[in-house]
């Protein structure tokens, strides 16, 4: 089984600990992506997965690719050239403080990459899983045309393909993400939202959910699995489901409408460490569970236990191995040192 995920690679530098961007005299550097962190969870799987993309032929674009490397991730098809890195400043938020992001992304490598770089024939040959994000083509109308290229030919291949919607209001609007994403749904098989995305992209909401409040109705989300599954064709439509208790503490569980049934996953109280990556990591339980064969009720299991361990982890990747998701999926969530 070999899957493949296509996004952008950034340079991530924070202050340490919990200190504001205000209060910092020095970043730490770690790499990491939508795509990139997808990646990294699968190879961590035993998965045989390659990450697609565009870095600069230098040392900083070096140090991304061998980030990737250090977990088996494939990168044989990322292209090097263009001028810069895309870089994202990061603020850890707590207790009742929100983490903020800043994007120094413009004029990227990645960005400014053209289709015809990118030999999709070429890098799906063997593939079984496609990954993508709604991050991609909000960063140009080239990397739109990228995708479409890349979703016809895993659809001819008869690639599986996934999308995380991950609607992200400082790339685009919502208008420019719905006309988009609606051209590239329909090859998706696969679509992964959370309580926010698929309202910002296609206007769906879930009953009385507010998430400002920390408010959910999870039988809200049936309606707008549903409704996702029927206008697009989707296979699955998995939802994460957030209960923001503070910056620091949230329940987190998720979702998984298999075109019949809707299965809840258990709820865990996550006591959060970095949170960045969180979604990410759903996705690659998702894509790893339902790779191998795993019914709904396992596979949505499997994801949210995977994403509950990344939140405890720093840095984007969930550097997690199956047999711990599994052991924390089976019910062992005490923490205990294990001997």
């Amino acid at each position: 089984m070999k899957a493949v995920t296509f996004g952008e690679l950034m340079l991530r530098l924070a202050p340490e600990g919990y200190y504001r961007f205000v209060q910092a005299d020095k970043l730490g550097a770690t790499y990491g992506g939508g795509e990139a962190n997808v990646a990294v969870s699968l190879a961590n799987f035993g998965i045989n997965a390659d990450f697609v993309s565009k870095l600069p032929k230098n040392e900083i674009g070096q140090a991304a690719v061998n980030s990737l490397r250090r977990f088996g991730v494939g990168t044989n098809s990322i292209i090097r050239g263009g001028d810069r890195i895309g870089i994202y400043f990061l603020e850890k938020g707590a207790s009742q403080r929100p983490s903020k992001v800043i994007y120094d992304r413009a004029n990227s490598a990645f960005a400014l990459s053209d289709p015809t770089e990118y030999d999709w024939d070429k890098i799906l040959d063997g593939a079984t899983w496609f990954h993508f994000t709604g991050i991609t083509p909000a960063l140009g109308d080239n990397l739109v045309e990228t995708l479409k290229i890349a979703l016809k030919t895993a659809k001819e291949r008869g690639v599986t393909v996934s999308c995380d919607l991950n609607y992200r209001k400082k790339l685009w609007s919502r208008d420019k993400a719905r006309q988009v994403m609606t051209e590239l749904m329909p090859y998706v098989d696969v679509c992964i939202s959370n309580e926010e995305d698929a309202y910002d992209v296609f206007g769906i909401q879930a009953g009385s959910t507010d998430v400002k409040t920390g408010a959910l109705d999870r039988e809200g989300y049936r309606s707008v699995a549903k409704q996702l599954a029927d206008k697009f064709g989707f296979k699955y439509v998995a939802i994460t489901l957030r209960t923001s208790v503070s910056a620091s503490d949230n329940k987190w569980a998720g979702m998984l409408y298999d075109g019949n049934d809707c299965h809840f996953s258990k709820e865990y109280a996550v006591h959060i460490v970095d949170r960045v990556g969180g979604g990410d990591s759903f996705g690659g339980g998702l894509i790893y569970s339902l790779m191998n064969g795993y019914d709904a009720k396992s596979a949505i299991e499997f994801a949210v236990a995977a994403s509950c361990l990344k939140h405890s982890i720093e840095g984007d990747y969930n550097m997690v191995s199956v047999a711990e998701v599994n052991a924390l999926a089976l019910g062992d969530g005490s923490g205990r040192v294990q001997r």
